[in-house]
């Protein structure tokens, strides 16, 4: 009995061996004990296990292999990353060409140049940006200010006549129009009403003459910006039982809108932002005489929980868009702001021909 429990203490190192020599046959080798010289020593759970050196070669030369396989499916793991990575640049330079070809519009047969807006934290952002662009694209990009989004509004109620008549060898064209133009609050967009008696304009012609004037307002008198908070009535006109239809009134409706906004005392809105800037107390002074230049108005100063002062004020758009690279100069790159759309206002007059101006030129 003492004799078996000795041999099952042992027996865990016996089973060990034999794993470890079943594990070296299966790469090929064969294992055997004895003839110092012809094998090399390795010791595996206290028993020294003689393996030949040829069989070591074919180990080591199977590890090898298994790293080399490990190694190229990682280099195709890292290959595939990058191959996913070139695709979606070439989507994202799809998507920017297509972006790109949105800065012109064929409208009335004549190109007219929009803008692509480019913005970063900062100049030197942009120049990074700009230097991309030539290099992988080969573009030449143009910077210029961001154009302001204006908005035209009259100012007095007007009554304007539109007729639009043609005679061709056939059927002709006829719609005449009376409308009203109204200044509003309500709303930006266009509300039209109508107020006709009589069946002088039959009501199957409403919609054309809406349509008409829908089209018409996108483009104000003054500079060409979208004309909001008006109000268009109709409430005469006149038909032709042939010759007119909806074309004819559309264009009646615009001609209408065209005779009546240069005497309805048009004038400009501009876009009024919410400003907040959070500067130290000693760059307090050239924060204010600074918004003081850009036509700002205080609103009020407040301490932040970091001992610097949030400086409230209202600012006109047009007045910010060199603020961010302004501020870091003013404030040794201490200063911070956030600035939110506010509402419209009317630009003072002694501005409003500059943008006129500069609106005609890049027409």
């Amino acid at each position: 009995m003492k004799k078996n429990q000795n041999f099952f203490k042992m027996d865990w190192k016996i089973l060990l061996t034999a794993c470890i020599l079943l594990d070296r046959f299966m790469f090929g080798g064969v294992c055997a004990f004895g003839h110092d010289g012809e094998f090399d020593d390795q010791e595996m759970a206290g028993i020294v296990v003689r393996v030949k050196p040829e069989d070591a070669k074919r180990q080591a030369l199977a590890g090898d292999l298994r790293r080399q396989l490990d190694e190229a499916k990682l280099a195709s793991a890292r290959l595939e990353a990058e191959n996913r990575a070139l695709r979606a640049s070439a989507d994202r330079s799809r998507h920017e060409l297509i972006e790109l070809t949105k800065m012109y519009q064929v409208q009335n047969g004549q190109y007219r140049r929009l803008q692509l807006v480019l913005s970063g934290a900062g100049d030197m952002q942009i120049d990074v940006l700009v230097a991309k662009l030539k290099s992988r694209f080969g573009v030449d990009a143009e910077l210029f200010p961001a154009k302001i989004a204006y908005r035209e509004k009259i100012k007095k109620t007007v009554e304007a006549h539109g007729r639009h008549k043609k005679q061709t060898g056939g059927s002709g064209q006829f719609g005449d129009v009376w409308v009203r133009f109204e200044p509003q609050d309500e709303q930006d967009e266009l509300i039209f009403a109508e107020e006709v008696f009589g069946g002088s304009v039959p009501r199957n012609f409403y919609p054309a003459v809406e349509k008409g004037l829908q089209e018409a307002v996108q483009k104000g008198p003054l500079a060409g910006y979208p004309m909001v908070g008006l109000k268009a009535v109709l409430y005469d006109g006149s038909y032709h039982p042939v010759d007119s239809n909806e074309m004819a009134f559309k264009l009646a409706a615009i001609l209408a809108y065209k005779e009546a906004m240069p005497k309805a005392n048009p004038t400009l809105l501009e876009p009024v932002g919410s400003l907040a800037v959070t500067v130290p107390e000693d760059y307090v002074g050239d924060v204010m005489g600074d918004l003081s230049k850009r036509r700002g108005r205080p609103m009020g100063m407040n301490p932040d929980s970091d001992g610097n002062t949030v400086i409230e004020a209202e600012v006109p758009m047009a007045e910010m868009s060199s603020y961010a690279i302004d501020l870091r100069a003013m404030t040794q790159a201490r200063g911070s702001f956030t600035l939110t759309f506010e509402r419209y206002e009317e630009v003072p007059k002694q501005n409003q021909a500059k943008i006129i101006a500069d609106a005609k030129n890049d027409d």
